[in-house]
């Protein structure tokens, strides 16, 4: 095209940069200058400069104050560099995936959280905890060969993502985490702990009164004066006692390195815990011997949700920040830009 002249102009109504050309052979064109987004009324230096400055404010109104633009442009500029990113990541390498959910917005309203385990990096977020949950996020992230490639997904004991990940993943092997199945039996020592201290109280025996964090700490994370205190009780014959024994011999599952020892120790462990007459110490050992199958395979692939709680901390930082969502497509776009390990910038 041979062109006699050319100016860029920005329309000022929230549409894009464009280039009028005057071509002798075509009239006057309107083109994408290269310096200059599809769509975007920011030239492409301002928005990697704008992506910088979002990473290290990690907070639209800030970003907003120093760049001079409303909520609603830098909000923009992120979810375009979002979605840049996905376009341009590669998930060939994927084998080890996890499935985890996470506090959203207010209430008991959760988000699952799909991780790459060896990438150490989240590949999507989809709204709820339930089966079609999981099957979406999965669905989205990954296309059916590389799904295919998939080896082991870690995830906690919902029913939800078990069936998801049958339904999506029937070639991968299911690993229960082994950090909830401690949240689990954390949990149970504790309700044995508030009924046994409910009982001593009502006959003035205050001896369990304010020893909540010691039964959900291990002894080394006691001080030297707590753990006087902690043995002193521990000696008492309380149900609390035997219920924190259970929970902490159980950590000797862990340290197996076959299936078929980690069996023979588990088996033992839940005919004691059966035997216990401690309920909520039954019904976690009842739990964990249905799910046994996914516990096991964790000596086939050792993996856990360790980077799924890792970045739990981050992805709650980010919700404080913002004091909120105002969407679900916010609060994916927030996790994905500071998570997601993609390439940003234009």
């Amino acid at each position: 095209m041979a062109s006699s002249g050319h100016h860029a102009v920005y329309d000022g109504t929230g549409g894009s940069f464009t280039t009028r050309s005057q071509c002798s052979e075509h009239g006057i064109k309107t083109l994408v200058p290269p310096w200059a987004g599809k769509h975007s009324r920011f030239t492409l230096l301002f928005e990697a400069f704008a992506i910088e400055v979002l990473k290290m404010s990690r907070n639209i109104h800030a970003a907003a104050l120093l760049l001079n633009l409303d909520w609603n442009a830098v909000q923009t500029i992120m979810s375009r560099a979002v979605e840049r990113g996905l376009t341009r990541r590669t998930l060939d390498d994927v084998r080890r995936v996890g499935l985890d959910e996470k506090s959203f917005g207010q209430g008991h309203d959760y988000v699952t959280v799909l991780t790459d385990i060896d990438g150490s990096r989240v590949l999507d977020v989809a709204c709820d905890r339930t089966q079609e949950a999981a099957e979406e996020v999965l669905e989205k992230s990954l296309s059916p060969s590389q799904r295919s490639q998939v080896q082991a997904v870690a995830a906690d004991m919902l029913p939800a993502y078990a069936k998801a990940t049958k339904a999506k993943l029937p070639q991968a092997e299911l690993v229960h985490d082994k950090f909830h199945v401690a949240k689990h039996l954390a949990e149970a020592v504790d309700q044995v702990r508030r009924a046994e201290n409910k009982a001593l109280l009502a006959i003035n025996d205050d001896r369990l009164k304010g020893t909540r964090q010691l039964w959900l700490f291990g002894k080394a994370n006691l001080s030297p004066k707590q753990r006087r205190m902690f043995e002193a009780i521990r000696k008492r014959g309380l149900k609390t006692a035997r219920a924190w024994m259970l929970k902490g011999h159980f950590r000797w599952f862990w340290r197996y390195v076959y299936p078929t020892s980690a069996e023979v120790f588990f088996d033992r462990w839940y005919a004691w815990a059966i035997r216990s007459r401690l309920t909520p110490i039954k019904r976690v050992a009842k739990m964990l011997h249905r799910h046994l199958p996914g516990l096991l395979s964790y000596f086939r692939h050792g993996i856990t949700n360790a980077v799924s709680e890792g970045y739990n901390s981050v992805i709650q930082a980010l919700r404080y920040v913002a004091r909120g969502f105002r969407s679900f497509d916010n609060c994916r776009t927030r996790i994905l830009f500071f998570c997601g390990k993609l390439q940003l910038k234009p």
